[in-house]
Order: C-alpha cells, then structure tokens, then sequence
C-alpha cells in the first residue's frame, strides 16, 4: 500500500503540472489568434509633403491592423525632407526608418550608402511583388542605381503638359504641338487685364525654380551635364533656353510667380489664372475636385511637347520609399513588409483611388475604378511607356548642382544678371563637384 500510496501521490502533482501546461498552452493559442506579426513595432516614414503623404497617413491604420505595426508619417516640404534626412543618416540617429527618396537623389544613396540594398529583397519576392506589372522605367528610375536598389518605386509621375481646353477653344488654338507653339500661345492667350495669364511655373529661388527650369530645358533641347555625366550648365542650349524661360516669366506669368514653389504654381493654375503649366502628372486629379478647383472640366492633360524636330522626352519623375541603413535588423524586416504591403496591387489602387497620384503599375492604367476618376491615365502610360528616367540627371552631385540651379535662374528672373553670366558661374561652381 505504502507503493501505491507513493505512486497516487506521486501521481498529484504530474496531473496538476499537465492541466496547468494545457491552459497555459490554450492561453498561448488564443493569445496568438489575436497578435499580429508587427505588434509592438513603430515605423517612423519621413514624407515629402505631395499627393501621397496625407494618403500614408490613412492608409497607416489599415497597416496596423494587418501586420500590428504603427506608421507615424512625418510629412515636410522638399528642402527641409532633403535636409533633415541627409542629417539623420550622417549623425547615425535613426530618426526614421523609412525616407521617400526623391528619383534625383537615388546617385546620392547609392554613393553615400544611405539606405540599405534591396536588391536580394526584390530577387527573393519578386513574384509577391508581381515585377512585370511594373513599368520597367518606374523599376529602373525610383528603385535602382547602377544595378542596385536603393530604394522602391512608390509613387511614379509623368511630366506632362496641363492646358485650358476652353481659352484654346475660344481663340481657334489647338493644344500646342512643339515648344515653339506654346510660348507663342502663351504670349496670345495672356491678357492681364482679365487676370488671364498664358504661362505658369516655379519661380522660388531653390529645388522649386531649378527643378521647374530643367523640365523646360529639356523640352527646348538642353541638358545640365554631357554623355559621359560631366556638368554642362553653361551650354549653348541650355543658355537659349533660359532665356525663353525668362521671356515666359516676363510675358505672360502671373504677378507673383518668382515666389511660387509647386503649391503655389498648382494653386494659381487650379484658379484657373493660367493657360499652360508644364508640370508633373500628380497635381492633375485636383483639377476635377470642386473642393479645390476651379476649372472643373476645362483641363487637357498631353505629353510634354518639344522643340521642333526633337525626339520626345517622356519625362519620368517621382519617388521610392528607402529603408534607413543605419536601423537594425527587425526594423529593416518590418520597413520592407510596409514597403511590399503598400506597393502591392490592391493597395496600390487604394492608394490612388484615395488621391495620391503616383501610378506606377501597368494593371492601374486599365482599371475601370481609376480610369472612371482619371481620364488622363491613357497620357501616363504612353509616357511611362516610352519613359525616360533620366529626365533630371540621377548622378551623387545632382542635389548640390540643382542648388547652384536654384540661385543661378531664379536671378536671371529677378532681373539681377543674364542666363549666360548666371548659368557661367553655376557651372564654374559645378566643376568643382567632379
């Protein structure tokens, strides 16, 4: 009996330890039906203040309920996203785990090892990330450099030409067919006493002037370096084209237009203050709003013209999202799962169907939702379709020569001194780069 009683005893606390392992292990289960594979994580996004910031901004807590991680999107202007992140990858602070790459600062990235290579990332997911639905442009320009991804496309523009279908109407004009054709209509359709002006564009001395002249310049036959990526700024061409420049700013821009960065040159062509507008395709989804526009269906959207007997650009601008090299492993994992999560075809739509503008996939050209609400989307994809990528030089020096860019025609707007001597002493500057 003594045995047995020993064994019964014995027996006890076996039991009890199996019964109290089965309901921790239940606890477990029904703990883990619950977790997301993020929860605890914090991804901080630096963001240029464009079409798709607010829109990370909603989309973050659809993030969060898929994988638990929380997405704080930390939206600035152009100059202060380009400042403030330089800053936090040099000092090593990890301020932000996620930065929207501008296309023109991918040589930069590339050079100084800003962000971290995606290039196994994009082999190993590939078919998740369904490449072939991508323009091989968009790929090229707003993810790699010299091979390598720095970043991924997020949001992909085209450079296009905005024009008001009722001001041509109404003079016998049809939209401009070379760059010859639009400053002459932009010098016919001014009429300032009407407050009607022919031509708006960037005048802000900075990244807003310089970026807003290099579209031009490239649409007239300039270009600011040489085939082999050496700084050309003082060119022959690209002195000519300044000055056009300069004659549309003098002849028929708004008041004011030196001081307009993008909002400011958006905002003026939705109140419908100018005829033209060279600009990039993700402010034209606001000229239908009501809320914002006044020109609700008197827009045209077509590719960029040129000068006569050039070949077309297709300019291609936008912007990736890039992983901070200098964060550790798991926030690297969990910025790449937002990176696959918001690029992905059903949230891309999403992305754009709530305002974004930044169509990338061959799949959005195509979708009756999207083409329902933009019409212009058939312009997007003959750009991209044909795209150039380096629209803007993508070299390491380019955000240092677009400063020099910045001062040099911004002055020639001011009046302060002429596009030969401006553009001379940029490009003495810009020698010292290389």
């Amino acid at each position: 009996m003594a045995n047995a009683s020993s064994s019964m005893v014995a027996a006890k606390p076996t039991t009890i330890y199996t019964l109290a392992a089965a309901v921790v292990a239940l606890m477990a289960t029904a703990s883990y039906a619950n977790s997301k594979p993020l929860d605890g994580v914090t991804l901080t996004i630096a963001s240029m203040n464009d079409g798709f910031s607010n829109v990370l901004v909603k989309l973050a807590p659809a993030f969060k309920a898929e994988t638990g991680a929380d997405l704080k999107v930390e939206i600035m202007d152009y100059g202060t996203l380009l400042t403030k992140t330089t800053a936090d990858f040099i000092g090593d602070t990890k301020g932000y785990d996620l930065v929207t790459m501008d296309i023109v600062w991918a040589g930069a990235y590339a050079e100084n090892k800003y962000s971290v290579d995606l290039t196994d990332r994009v082999t190993r997911d590939a078919a998740e990330l369904e490449l072939d639905d991508i323009y091989p442009v968009v790929l090229k320009s707003l993810g790699q450099y010299d091979g390598k991804y720095v970043a991924f496309p997020l949001a992909a523009y085209a450079n296009v030409l905005a024009y008001r279908k009722d001001l041509l109407q109404a003079a016998g004009l049809k939209p401009p067919a070379t760059m010859e054709d639009l400053v002459e209509y932009a010098k016919k359709l001014n009429d300032p006493a009407k407050k009607q002006y022919g031509f708006v564009a960037n005048g802000q001395k900075g990244p807003a002037v310089a970026q807003d002249w290099m579209q031009y310049n490239n649409q007239l036959g300039g270009s600011i370096v040489t085939k082999d990526g050496k700084p050309a700024l003082n060119s022959e061409a690209n002195i000519k084209s300044l000055a056009v420049y300069k004659q549309l700013f003098t002849e028929a821009a708004p008041p004011g237009a030196i001081e307009y960065d993008w909002g400011g040159r958006e905002e003026s062509f939705r109140q419908g203050m100018a005829a033209f507008m060279q600009t990039w395709s993700v402010g034209a989804a606001a000229y239908s709003d009501p809320k914002v526009s006044n020109i609700v269906g008197k827009v045209g959207i077509a590719v960029a013209p040129v000068s006569k007997g050039m070949t077309p650009q297709y300019g291609v601008g936008g912007w990736g999202l890039a992983i901070n090299a200098d964060v550790d492993k798991s926030k690297q994992d969990a910025a790449w799962t937002f990176i696959k999560w918001v690029s992905s075809k059903k949230i891309h739509k999403e992305f754009n169907m709530l305002g974004a503008g930044g169509f990338m996939r061959k799949s959005e050209m195509t979708d009756p939702d999207l083409l329902a609400k933009y019409d212009f989307l058939p312009v997007i994809a003959e750009t991209y379709e044909h795209g150039n990528g380096e629209f803007r030089p993508r070299i390491p020096e380019y955000p240092e020569i677009q400063d020099l860019l910045g001062t040099a025609v911004n002055s020639v707007l001011a009046g302060a001194t002429t596009p030969k001597e401006a553009l001379d002493k940029a490009q003495d500057a810009a020698k010292k780069l290389f």
